[in-house]
């Protein structure tokens, strides 16, 4: 079985934040102490960090789930629970995430990172709740659920020069006469079913070679494992088009060639403006009247090797030098949103944006205190006007998180009476 996995699945979850303590002081000679209850630690955030040392997706087939750690609890005598460790997890460069069918990052520098799961805020204790008007707060926050969510990764190799041809054209053979790769090599098709990568040095040149499972003719349409194949090559500087001189079809190079440019553009119709050589493989096997005026190598005995190679490291310094320069790593953090409000297909308002389902999640919405609390939160943060805008009348039913609450006009939104404010 092979150690090589270009696609998974990744659940990611940021760690809960840790609930905030309701607590007085009780000392001897302070009768009426106030309030000391301390806040909840935050929890870890999960990482994605593009790391050169991994090489495939393979630790996430049988184990698709990361899970931060938890923020600690706040405890009394003002004491703050501490926050967890961000999680940070290796990924190979060239890694696509994408959610729902929508690509959110491309890790295709050494370091670059992506922030995939929040960790839940901490709850705040008492203590934070004192103020001229609330003496004795006697209720704290609940500590904040950590985000979670599916994922999918997909990993395009990035590699210098990618080796396209049928199977069986010799490609395996070739990566393994120039480089230290070592792929299965068999004389029947289909033998390389993933990509192998493979550095070649020479005198002033080092190069990454990727030696791409064989083409088929309508791969750009699906065939075979084609779409999983061809991406691959989306990455490569330099293409080497293998078309062999002595195929077991009969197929004519020329003809070969023409179907795997046509396969090649109709996948990615730039992949042809790719610097690339054609090279005609097996010269060791072919008639010496073959229909190919093109190079000739033999990877077998070695025959036009060294000149293949040169030309190669000259093609991808030149690939290099056109590029620009990639700069230092990039840490994507997706951006904070706003408040909004849609309409649900039951005609009741959903109120979108972290901080208010934030506000309702954390709180005790049966504790008057808690209620007042977060009545005079959610109008700060404008849900009330932007309930208003939608068109929400007295006795609507208003949704924020997990909480159902009913609209009226003196306090924009409170406890349902149908399920009491509690989560649904």
């Amino acid at each position: 079985m092979s150690s090589f996995v270009d696609e998974a699945a990744l659940c990611v979850r940021g760690g809960d934040g840790g609930a905030g303590a309701v607590s007085f002081r009780r000392e001897a000679h302070v009768p009426k102490g106030g309030p000391d209850g301390g806040n909840g630690g935050r929890g870890g955030d999960v990482w994605l960090v593009a790391d050169h040392q991994t090489a495939s997706l393979l630790a996430f087939r049988d184990h698709p789930h990361r899970i931060a750690p938890s923020g600690a609890h706040g405890s009394g005598g003002a004491r703050h629970g501490p926050g967890a460790d961000d999680l940070r997890v290796p990924v190979p460069v060239g890694t696509i995430v994408s959610e729902d069918g929508r690509v959110v990052a491309d890790l295709v520098n050494s370091g670059d990172s992506w922030l995939a799961a929040r960790g839940g805020r901490g709850g705040r204790g008492n203590a934070s709740f004192l103020s001229n008007k609330r003496r004795a707060p006697s209720f704290a926050e609940q500590g904040e659920k950590g985000e979670e969510r599916w994922l999918k990764l997909e990993l395009k190799l990035m590699a210098d020069v990618a080796l396209v041809g049928f199977p069986n054209a010799g490609k395996s053979t070739l990566i393994s006469r120039v480089s230290a790769a070592k792929p299965k090599i068999a004389d029947y098709p289909f033998t390389t079913l993933t990509p192998h990568l493979g550095v070649v040095r020479g005198d002033g040149y080092e190069f990454v070679m990727a030696d791409i499972p064989g083409l088929i003719e309508g791969a750009s349409e699906g065939k075979g494992l084609g779409h999983q194949f061809l991406r691959h090559i989306e990455r490569a500087r330099a293409l080497v088009v293998l078309v062999d001189l002595a195929p077991a079809d009969g197929m004519p190079p020329a003809e070969q060639e023409r179907v795997l440019l046509h396969e090649l553009g109709s996948h990615r119709p730039e992949l042809l403006e790719r610097p690339r050589l054609v090279v005609g493989t097996k010269a060791d096997v072919a008639a010496a009247d073959a229909e190919w005026d093109g190079d000739r190598v033999s990877a077998v005995t070695g025959a036009g090797i060294p000149e293949l190679v040169g030309r190669l490291a000259v093609l991808v310094e030149e690939a290099r030098a056109a590029e620009p320069d990639a700069g230092a790593y990039v840490v994507y953090r997706p951006e904070p949103e706003g408040i909004r409000v849609e309409r649900d297909v039951d005609g009741a308002l959903v109120v979108r944006g972290q901080a208010a389902e934030r506000a309702v999640a954390v709180n005790d919405l049966t504790n008057l205190e808690a209620l007042h609390y977060v009545r005079d939160r959610l109008r700060r943060l404008g849900v009330d006007k932007a309930l208003a805008r939608a068109g929400a009348r007295p006795g609507d039913t208003v949704r924020i998180g997990q909480m159902t609450l009913e609209y009226s006009d003196d306090s924009a939104v409170r406890p349902s009476s149908r399920t009491g404010g509690r989560r649904r």
